[in-house]
């Protein structure tokens, strides 16, 4: 049986699966990354977890798989197939596409940007699925963003497009590591909700989600700082949609998780705000941690098959 590799890298942990033509799930995986070891240990255990699913497909399938996918955090140069930095995983300039492609017997490889990767799948087979035009906003530790086009999603000159957490919502704000003052997910990210509401109630190890059920269970301080975050982040998109005037706008990571808690004052809040600009549909995504891996697959089918796969949906969740 036909099949490709897809293989989602994160900061803790690589999640892992073999794909069928029709998006069928023949096989899943999941391993730590390692990466207390250090950076080439994490390479190694890449190289080696990859290694194993093609064996398994051989064994399984009587085949090897015929090309692999690889979404990986931090900077990423897909043209090239370098992982160019991760700060969480202590890596620079890996030529992880030629280490894949040699150590997997030569089959083509795809390297994608994590968020991308994962927006690719949310566009193509989970909340956005028949939008010609989508942006797909995960949650949390920061926030980033993919902006799909046509069943692709948009890279930019330099690998950085849809870099929506930087976005200057407070002008002379908050620092963020990247330079700037005032950035998006210095104000609605998951860590600044995070740090807000444990300087608001006072306990130190109070977090996000604790935030959430603060809201839904009434309390004065958490809705003011729930719609403080909700604010921010109603100003990043809907400058986001005013420049892309995207069809579908898809929310996800871990903010998502609070359901309508989220969703009902943002769609409020980003409503009071547009003008002249076409309101999006503003939907949870429907992939969860899935998305990473399943968009993987995607980028290995399409260097082997110019009518890519449009997966259903029901194959995925």
């Amino acid at each position: 049986m036909k099949h490709v590799i897809a293989l989602d890298v994160g900061g803790t942990g690589m999640k892992a699966a073999l794909v069928g033509a029709d998006g069928e799930l023949l096989h899943q995986a999941r391993r730590p990354t390692g990466r207390d070891r250090g950076a080439d240990a994490v390479v190694t255990e890449i190289l080696d977890f990859a290694a194993e699913l093609r064996a398994h497909g051989l064994r399984r399938h009587g085949v090897p798989a015929s090309a692999a996918g690889v979404a990986v955090p931090g900077i990423v140069d897909e043209a090239q197939g370098v992982a160019v930095y991760a700060a969480n995983l202590g890596w620079r300039d890996v030529p992880l596409r030629a280490l894949l492609t040699e150590r997997l017997g030569g089959i083509p490889v795809a390297l994608g940007h994590d968020v991308r990767t994962g927006g690719l799948a949310e566009g193509r087979i989970g909340a956005g699925k028949g939008a010609d035009r989508f942006l797909f906003v995960p949650l949390g530790t920061g926030i980033a963003g993919a902006i799909g086009i046509d069943g692709r999603v948009e890279t930019g000159a330099h690998g950085f497009a849809g870099e929506i957490g930087h976005i200057v919502v407070r002008p002379g704000g908050a620092p963020c590591p990247c330079g700037q003052r005032g950035c998006l997910e210095r104000y609605a990210s998951a860590a600044a909700l995070s740090e807000a509401w444990a300087a608001a109630c006072g306990d130190p190890g109070a977090g996000a989600a604790d935030c959430a059920k603060a809201v839904a269970s009434g309390d004065v301080r958490a809705r003011q700082v729930w719609q403080d975050a909700v604010d921010a982040l109603a100003d990043g998109l809907v400058t986001a949609l005013t420049l892309l005037d995207p069809r579908t706008l898809i929310v996800g990571g871990g903010l998502a998780e609070a359901g309508e808690t989220l969703f009902t004052p943002l769609r409020e809040a980003v409503r009071r705000r547009v003008t002249f600009q076409k309101l999006p549909s503003l939907v949870p995504a429907a992939l969860g941690d899935t998305a990473g891996c399943l968009g993987a697959g995607l980028l290995a089918w399409d260097l082997i098959d110019t009518t890519a796969p449009s997966y259903p949906s029901e194959v995925t969740t």
